[in-house]
């Protein structure tokens, strides 16, 4: 809830900014244009920053999300979990492909990491900084296990034959960041 309430007043100080600036601009149908894009961008930050948790379980849950909520005693915020799919990515059976083959297949490996990514399905993805079995982990944003393992299991070097996948469900909380 603090967060929402910052946020409101930053985007309130930044409307009331720009009501200041249009003010002092001289009139031309591209800073029209860039103001009208600006504020565009604002009402939608404003849209998703007023979501409820009613709301966001609503639809989380028509998406097949598996969710449950629970209040923070300390802050009394209703902190919502959602479950994930952590995609193992594991010393594959086949690492006999020469130097020009490997760097092929860890470019598409990439490509496809980026591409989950950039469609909403992963969140996160990296190796790990040891040389050990278990190369790297993707989180995978998605309602259900057989989602998430045919993804994993469509990476170019999981196909090669280079890493195999061991997929676990891991629960959440929705919107908390990394530190």
């Amino acid at each position: 809830m603090r967060k929402l309430l910052i946020t409101t007043l930053i985007l309130a100080f930044m409307l009331s900014c720009k009501e200041e600036t249009k003010a002092n601009l001289p009139d031309s149908k591209e800073t029209d244009l860039e103001e009208k894009v600006d504020i565009e961008k604002i009402e939608d930050t404003l849209t998703s920053v007023k979501k409820s948790t009613a709301q966001l379980k609503d639809e989380l849950t028509s998406k097949g999300f598996q969710i449950f909520d629970y209040v923070d005693e300390k802050t009394q915020d209703t902190v919502l979990m959602q479950q994930y799919f952590i995609a193992f990515l594991k010393r594959g059976p086949i690492r006999s492909q020469n130097e020009e083959e490997s760097e092929l297949i860890q470019k598409e490996h990439l490509a496809h990491l980026s591409k989950m990514y950039e469609l909403g399905y992963a969140d996160i993805s990296g190796p790990f900084g040891d040389n050990g079995d278990i190369r790297g982990i993707t989180i995978y944003n998605v309602p259900t296990i057989k989602m998430a393992d045919s993804l994993a299991n469509s990476d170019p070097a999981v196909k090669a034959g280079r890493l195999e996948i061991e997929i676990h469900p891991w629960w959440a909380a929705k919107g908390f960041p990394l530190r």
